[in-house]
C-alpha cells in the first residue's frame, strides 16, 4: 500500500463517505418512518446483492444451510439486504418508536423481565444478535427506565462513527468501544451496578471455540465471564421484523447459568447456551440476520 494511503483516506475519502451518509441520513430523517424504511429496503435489495461483500453472505449461508439451493440462498441474501437497508433508514427515527405503546409498531412480549432486572438492585446483562432492527432491544430497556451501557465496534471513519453515535442518541446509556479500554469501562459499569447490552453473534479471533450451526466458531467469552464473575443475570432478547417498520420484541427470563468449580468449562457451557439460542433465532428468520460477517473463516 502507498505510504500516503492513510492520509488520503483521512483527508479525502473519509469526509466524502461521511458527506454521502449525512445527506442520506438527512433525507431519511425528513421522510415518515414507514416511507424511509421502504426506501432503505429498496436501496438495500437493489444495490447490496451486487456488492463484492455479498459473496461472503452466500458463502456463510451455504455453510449454515447446505441443503438450500442457490436460488433459495440468493433470495435470502436479497431479503437480508432489504432488512439491512431498512435498519439504516430507521436510525433517524429511533426516538419515535414507543416500544410499549399497545397501538404502536412494536409488539412487546416479556416486559416483566426488564422490570425484574431494574428492581433487583444488581448489575445485569442483556444480549441479542444482529437480527431485524437490533436497536429495538436497547429501546425496550431504556423505555422501561433501565439504561444500557452498550458495547460496539468503532468505525474506522471517525466522522461515520460520530454519525452512528448520533443515530443511537435516542437510547440512554454509554456507548463503549471494543478493545482494552472498553473492557475496563465494562468492568467499571458492572461494579457500579449498571446494566450492559451486548451483541454476541460475531467472530472474535482470540475467543473460544463454541458450536454454531454444527461447527465450532471463535466466540467472545466476555458475556459468560462477566456474568459468572459478578453474579449477573443474563437476559436474552430477540427482535423480529413483522412487516415494514413493525416489529416483535421478545424479552426472555434470565438464563439458568452453569456454575461449577470449573470456571473455564462453565464459560464454554454458558456460551454454548447463548450460541444455541442465537442459532435458533437465525434459523427462524434467516433473511433478517447479518450474514456479511466472516463467522466461519476458512
Amino acid at each position: 500500500m502507498p505510504k500516503f494511503s492513510k492520509p488520503i483516506n483521512l483527508l479525502f475519502f473519509h469526509p466524502l463517505e461521511a458527506a454521502a451518509a449525512i445527506v442520506t441520513y438527512s433525507l431519511m430523517r425528513v421522510l415518515p418512518i414507514d416511507m424511509a424504511s421502504a426506501l432503505g429496503g429498496w436501496l438495500g435489495r437493489t444495490v447490496g446483492p451486487h456488492m463484492s461483500i455479498s459473496a461472503r453472505a452466500v458463502k456463510n449461508l451455504t455453510t449454515a444451510f447446505p441443503e438450500k439451493s442457490p436460488a433459495e440462498i440468493a433470495a435470502i441474501v436479497r431479503a437480508m439486504w432489504d432488512n439491512l437497508g431498512r435498519v439504516a433508514a430507521e436510525y433517524p427515527h429511533l426516538g419515535e418508536i414507543d416500544v410499549y405503546d399497545p397501538n404502536g409498531r412494536v409488539e412487546t412480549i416479556g416486559a416483566e423481565n426488564v422490570d425484574l432486572l431494574r428492581e433487583d438492585g444488581h448489575a445485569g446483562i442483556f444480549f441479542s444478535g444482529h437480527i431485524a432492527n437490533w436497536e429495538i432491544v436497547s429501546l425496550g430497556a431504556t423505555q422501561r427506565d433501565l439504561p444500557l451501557d452498550r458495547v460496539y465496534r468503532e468505525a474506522n471513519n471517525r466522522l461515520m462513527d460520530w454519525l452512528y453515535q448520533h443515530g443511537r442518541s435516542a437510547v440512554e446509556g454509554a456507548l463503549i468501544p471494543k478493545g482494552p479500554a472498553g473492557a475496563r469501562e465494562l468492568l467499571r459499569s458492572l461494579k457500579a451496578g449498571k446494566h450492559l447490552g451486548m451483541l454476541v453473534d460475531q467472530k472474535m479471533n482470540d475467543g473460544i471455540p463454541v458450536p454454531f450451526f454444527g461447527r465450532d466458531v471463535m466466540t467472545a467469552p466476555a458475556l459468560a465471564e462477566l456474568a459468572l464473575r459478578y453474579d449477573c443475570p443474563v437476559v436474552p432478547a430477540r427482535v423480529e421484523r413483522l412487516k415494514g417498520a413493525h416489529f416483535r420484541l421478545l424479552i426472555f427470563p434470565p438464563l439458568e447459568l452453569v456454575k461449577t468449580d470449573d470456571r473455564q468449562a462453565d464459560v464454554a457451557a454458558n456460551m454454548a447456551q447463548v450460541n444455541a439460542l442465537i442459532e435458533q433465532w437465525v434459523r427462524d428468520t434467516p433473511e433478517q440476520w447479518l450474514w456479511l460477517h466472516n463467522r466461519w473463516p476458512d
